[in-house]
C-alpha cells in the first residue's frame, strides 16, 4: 500500500476540449543538466526558466546532485536522491569522475531495493585501479571516493544491458567528464543485449547536441572529441508525459502542446502504437501542437523492450478498447518505483477487466462496460497514479485514488493539466 493516506475522487464526466501542456522532459533535463555542468553551460538556461512548482522531482533531485559536486573541495557532499533511479545512478558516476569529491549518497527504501549492482561493479572495475572507492550500506549510504588521477588506468567502463539502460548512459557521460579532463577517448563496452535501448540513444543524442563526438558500435560506444556548439540546446516537452495528455486530449476533444516529433524519446512511440488501433495524431496550427482523431478497431500490442514507462499508459488505452491487447518484456516493470507490473494488473482488476501473465507477456482483456467507479491506490508510483487517472478519463468512470501527490517526481502539474481539461478533482474521505 502506498504510505499516503490522502485520497482524492476524480470525475471525468464533465470534460471540455483545451490545450494541455507537459513539464520539460525529465530524461532529456537531467542529460542536459550533466552535459551543461561538464561544458560550462551552467545554469542550464531551459531548466532555470521552468518554475520549481512545474519541474519534475527527479529533475531537481539531479540539479542538486551536481551543485554538490560543484562545490569547492572541502568535507563529504552529502546528496539525497530521493526516489530516483536515474539521478541516483547519473550522479553516482558523475561523483566517481570528480576528481578527489567524497560524496554520501542517500535514497528512499525503494530507491536501496532497486538493482544498481552492476553500475558499481563497472566504477570499481575501470576505477578502482586509480583509488575510487565504493562503500555500500544497507542499503544506504552509498558512500564514493572519487580518484584524483585516472590518466594511468584503462579508458574503458564495461556493463552488461540486460537490467536497464541507465548504467550505460551514466557511464557514457561519465566518458564525457573524463574525455573533457583528459583528452583521451573514453569508452562503455555493453555486455549482452541492451534493454531500452532507446534510452542510451537519447543520451548519445545529447552528447552530439553539446558538442562530443562519438563512435558507436552494436557493443561499444566512444567519446573521442569535443567541439563547443554555437549555443546552448533547448529542452522538449516529456513524451512520457505527452502520452498521457494525448489520451486525455483524445477524449476531450482538446490539444496538446510542446510536442515535437522529431524528438529521440523513446516514448515518442505513442504516436506509432496509437495508430494500431485506429487513432492518429495531426497537427493543430501552432508548432509542436497535436490533435487525436479516430475510434478505437482493435486491441494493441508493445513491447517493454522498447518504451517500458510507456507500458502502463497502453494499459490504460487497453481498457476501453474493442478487444483484447498483448504486452510483451514486462518482466522489466517489476524492477520500477514500486513493481509496477502488479500495479497494472491490480488496476486492470479493479476497472472489471481481467489479465493473465504468461512469463514475459502479459494480456489484458477489457470489461464488457465501465465500472460505476473504481478505485486504486498509487502505491507512491506517479505512473500508476496518472495511469488510473487517465483510464478514469477514457472510460468517464470516477476514480477515487489514495497517495495522488506522488506525480510531483515527474509531472507536477498533472492534475492541473485534467482540471484544465475539465475533470473535477475534490478530496475523498
Amino acid at each position: 500500500m502506498s504510505t499516503s493516506t490522502r485520497r482524492i475522487l476524480l470525475d471525468p464526466t464533465g470534460l471540455t476540449p483545451s490545450p494541455l501542456s507537459p513539464p520539460v522532459s525529465k530524461s532529456d533535463a537531467q542529460r542536459a543538466l550533466v552535459l551543461g555542468h561538464l561544458t560550462g553551460a551552467w545554469p542550464l538556461p531551459s531548466v532555470q526558466a521552468e518554475s520549481d512548482e512545474d519541474l519534475p522531482a527527479d529533475v531537481r533531485v539531479l540539479r542538486r546532485g551536481v551543485e554538490a559536486l560543484r562545490l569547492p573541495p572541502g568535507p563529504v557532499r552529502d546528496v539525497d536522491c530521493a526516489d530516483g533511479g536515474a539521478p541516483f545512478r547519473i550522479l553516482a558516476t558523475q561523483a566517481a569522475v570528480t576528481p578527489g569529491v567524497r560524496v554520501r549518497l542517500t535514497g528512499t527504501p525503494r530507491l536501496g531495493e532497486r538493482p544498481h549492482g552492476p553500475l558499481f561493479t563497472s566504477l570499481k572495475d575501470a576505477l578502482g585501479p586509480a583509488g575510487f572507492t565504493l562503500v555500500e550500506g544497507k542499503p544506504w549510504p552509498v558512500e564514493l571516493t572519487a580518484p584524483t588521477d585516472t590518466s594511468r588506468v584503462a579508458p574503458v567502463f564495461r556493463v552488461p544491458g540486460s537490467q536497464s539502460s541507465q548504467y550505460a548512459s551514466s557511464l557514457l557521460l561519465g566518458c564525457a567528464a573524463l574525455y573533457l579532463r583528459e583528452r583521451r577517448a573514453w569508452s562503455v563496452e555493453i555486455e549482452g543485449t541492451l534493454t531500452s535501448a532507446g534510452y542510451l540513444e537519447l543520451t548519445v543524442a545529447w552528447l552530439e547536441r553539446f558538442g562530443f563526438e562519438l563512435q558507436k558500435s552494436a557493443a561499444r560506444y566512444t567519446v573521442s572529441g569535443y567541439t563547443p556548439p554555437p549555443s546552448v540546446p533547448s529542452l522538449p516537452g516529456d513524451w512520457s508525459s505527452l502520452g498521457y495528455l494525448l489520451l486525455v486530449a483524445w477524449k476531450s476533444g482538446g490539444t496538446v502542446e510542446r510536442a515535437d516529433p522529431a524528438s529521440a524519446h523513446p516514448d515518442q512511440a505513442i504516436l506509432r502504437l496509437i495508430e494500431q488501433v485506429g487513432l492518429r495524431t495531426v497537427p493543430a496550427g501552432q508548432p509542436h501542437t497535436l490533435k487525436v482523431t479516430g475510434r478505437p478497431e482493435q486491441g494493441l500490442r508493445a513491447s517493454g523492450k522498447e518504451c517500458p514507462d510507456l507500458l502502463p499508459t497502453l494499459a490504460a488505452l487497453a481498457c476501453v478498447l474493442p478487444a483484447p491487447s498483448t504486452l510483451t518484456d514486462v518482466g522489466i516493470l517489476r524492477l520500477k518505483e514500486s513493481d509496477r507490473l502488479e500495479g497494472i494488473r491490480a488496476l486492470i482488476a479493479a476497472y472489471g477487466g481481467t489479465s493473465d501473465l504468461q512469463g514475459e507477456i502479459l494480456h489484458l482483456t477489457p470489461p464488457a462496460a465501465p465500472p460505476a467507479r473504481f478505485e486504486m491506490d498509487s502505491q507512491g508510483d506517479h505512473r500508476l497514479a496518472m495511469t488510473a487517472a487517465t483510464l478514469s478519463v477514457l472510460s468517464g468512470a470516477p476514480l477515487v485514488l489514495t497517495g495522488p501527490e506522488c506525480v510531483e517526481k515527474s509531472f507536477p502539474g498533472f492534475w492541473r493539466q485534467l482540471q484544465r481539461s475539465g475533470a473535477r478533482i475534490s478530496e475523498s474521505p
